[in-house]
């Protein structure tokens, strides 16, 4: 273990040339980032997710009931053993060939059989009221991590002049305000990456996923090395436009349709402007550019800069998404539902109950056929990024 450790902690891998981690010790003049300090993310992200669960308790739910948000979720399914055997241990999805079969062993038509399905699988969406709990709780944390970032920034010289990232680097000293900020961050991202897996489940799980790790991973790698200072633009600039996308939500599922659509077209103002032309232009070119005009580059440097563009790519990927909303919405006359946790929609005829006979007429096989198993009704994306 003692050598994996001394292998990772390879100083020609995280530092500059003629600089050793003895060199970035503590001493009474200074104190610099160490990773051991990263360690208190781990429990404190924890409470972050307890806060979580009481924020969306007492705070979130009432304000959802004041908006008048209903807790219900969709309509369930008829109980049926022989459907819920089929559900549960084959397939969410029968093809038409399953679907006969059924047909003829429950004398029920192929339609009611599609609408039993579609009703089963809505059934384990989560309810309008869960969305709303769960987008203010984000929001509400954006906003504040987001204006704690502007007020510490503000008083920065690196705010103003990006090449005070690497002046005197890697001997900046860490502020009591870099240090709060990053363990919050990272906190945060970690609470997110595990309730991932128990929070609304979205058609981009692997894309988010794939976000949280890069997001994850550049915090940890720019507190390890020191480049703190322009890890906390990267971060700032990220939580601007996380604000707006999570209030649109809210305004969504309060039904404001008016709002919402002010909220995501200033959100998709400010996510194209700020993650295709800030960005790349203000902080790929400092840390590209300046950095290796400056410091000059060096193996974790790379790293570093491979995992920005990964995110520029991520940024690019979900701009494509907001111009397919925005035109979306433009053809509609409004900003749909999120597409990421769409619910499954059916015709009003879908909310009757099954009937005990199987229908032989002309008309149901023709409705059959018009509809398949493919009948959803879907919305737009609101691409969730952090």
């Amino acid at each position: 273990m003692a050598g994996i450790l001394a292998w990772f902690w390879n100083e020609r891998f995280w530092l500059p040339h003629n600089v050793t981690w003895a060199d970035l010790k503590n001493t009474d003049e200074a104190t610099f980032p160490q990773a051991e300090d990263l360690y208190l993310a781990c429990p404190l992200a924890f409470c972050i997710f307890m806060i979580r669960l009481v924020f969306e308790r007492f705070i979130a739910r009432p304000c959802a009931m004041g908006l008048k948000i209903q807790a219900n979720g969709p309509q369930k399914a008829q109980p049926n053993a022989i459907l819920e055997k089929v559900f549960t241990a084959i397939t969410k999805h029968p093809d038409e060939k399953r679907l006969e079969g059924l047909s003829k062993q429950l004398d029920w038509d192929v339609r009611t059989i599609q609408r039993w399905f579609r009703q089963r699988r809505n059934q384990e969406k989560p309810s309008t009221l869960a969305r709303f709990c769960e987008s203010m709780w984000r929001f509400t944390f954006y906003l504040y991590i987001f204006t704690y970032g502007v007020r510490f920034l503000k008083k920065t010289p690196w705010l103003w002049n990006t090449k005070e990232c690497w002046y005197n680097y890697p001997y900046q000293p860490l502020t009591v305000d870099i240090h709060y900020y990053y363990i919050l961050e990272l906190s945060f991202y970690l609470s997110l990456l595990f309730s991932q897996f128990t929070d609304i489940r979205r058609k981009d799980f692997l894309i988010m996923f794939l976000h949280h790790v890069a997001t994850i991973s550049l915090i940890i790698f720019s507190y390890v090395n020191n480049m703190a200072r322009v890890g906390t633009l990267v971060m700032c600039l990220h939580d601007a436009a996380d604000v707006l996308i999570e209030a649109a939500k809210m305004a969504n599922y309060a039904k404001c349709q008016i709002l919402c659509n002010l909220l995501f077209a200033m959100f998709a103002i400010l996510f194209i402007s700020s993650r295709l032309g800030v960005y790349p232009v203000w902080i790929l070119n400092t840390t590209l550019f300046e950095s290796w005009e400056i410091v000059g580059p060096y193996p974790s440097w790379w790293v570093f800069n491979l995992l920005l563009i990964l995110l520029q790519l991520l940024h690019s990927f979900w701009s494509y998404l907001i111009v397919k909303t925005a035109c979306r919405a433009i053809s509609k006359g409004k900003v749909s539902k999120d597409d990421r946790s769409d619910i499954e929609s059916s015709s009003d005829e879908d909310d009757s109950p099954p009937p005990n006979q199987k229908h032989h007429s002309s008309a149901t096989n023709g409705t059959n056929k018009n509809h398949g198993t493919n009948g959803y009704l879907t919305g737009a994306p609101y691409p969730d990024e952090h």
